[in-house]
């Protein structure tokens, strides 16, 4: 049978989703907890892998296993092994065309950012802190300029090992909720650092560094040496992960700020 799991962690502690030998990853533990379940090895693969201390609100991983166990029992039992900053939201049986990478419509990530003079005890490794302050207004203007198919070459990392650096960004936004600054980012996929990347392009117009007609130049240039210093990782969420309806999977809620940001 095959499995789709909704997996939520906070990826501080973590080098990020992907096994190494070297280093704790997500998927290590996650594999681990469910191989205890199912008395047997037990592989994930995810919708979108995270960066060490990239954290995820609504990651979507499958797994196949001959082991018959009730849904409680693989939700239940794989959460009571697992580590308190990784949990296992929902877990749903799949046919066996699903998969959590390649039948992804689209994947969302939010870039938080804390903009205040003072840091929060709240938000360590939460949120990127930015004591300057930021012009969201105009961080949302230079966001126009990404929204659509590009190349985005000027937005991937050296070592991104894509094919191509096409990509398709559904929606673009940048909000302000009090002292929140809410960077979010739709497409149907990413390049290594690309969001990382458009959040630090973002940051460096809000404070004042370049026009917001910036963002289109870097865009068109596509030479990442062009572009302003990657944001930090803490920052980053993987926010929700689209899937065609027939598939039954639960959907992301709208928002839930409070869940990750105090108030």
């Amino acid at each position: 049978m095959r499995f789709a799991v909704g997996v939520e962690y906070d990826g501080t502690a973590y080098a990020g989703w992907q096994t190494q030998q070297s280093a704790r990853s997500v998927q290590q533990v996650t594999e681990a907890a469910f191989s205890h379940v199912a008395a047997q090895p037990v592989g994930l693969i995810c919708a979108g892998r995270t960066d060490a201390g990239v954290h995820a609100r609504w990651q979507v991983a499958h797994f196949d296993t001959t082991a018959n166990r009730p849904l409680r029992a693989w939700l239940l039992g794989s959460n009571s092994e697992l580590p308190p900053d990784v949990s296992i939201a929902w877990v749903r049986p799949v046919p066996m065309h699903f998969h959590a990478r390649y039948t992804a419509q689209a994947r969302t990530y939010r870039y938080v950012i804390l903009n205040r003079t003072t840091r929060s005890a709240f938000a360590m490794n939460r949120a990127a802190s930015i004591f300057k302050p930021l012009d969201h207004e105009r961080m949302a203007e230079a966001a126009t300029a990404l929204i659509g198919s590009h190349d985005f070459s000027a937005f991937r990392s050296a070592e991104c090992q894509a094919n191509s650096p096409i990509r398709n960004v559904e929606k673009l936004t940048v909000v302000r909720q009090g002292d929140w600054i809410l960077i979010e980012a739709t497409a149907n996929a990413y390049l290594h650092h690309m969001m990382r990347n458009i959040a630090g392009l973002l940051i460096a117009i809000g404070r004042g560094d370049a026009p917001a007609s910036w963002a289109k130049e870097v865009l068109e240039g596509r030479d990442r040496k062009r572009n302003a210093a990657t944001a930090p990782a803490e920052g980053l969420y993987f926010w929700g992960v689209r899937y065609p309806a027939v598939f039954g999977l639960p959907v992301p809620p709208e928002d839930d700020r409070s869940a990750i940001m105090p108030r």
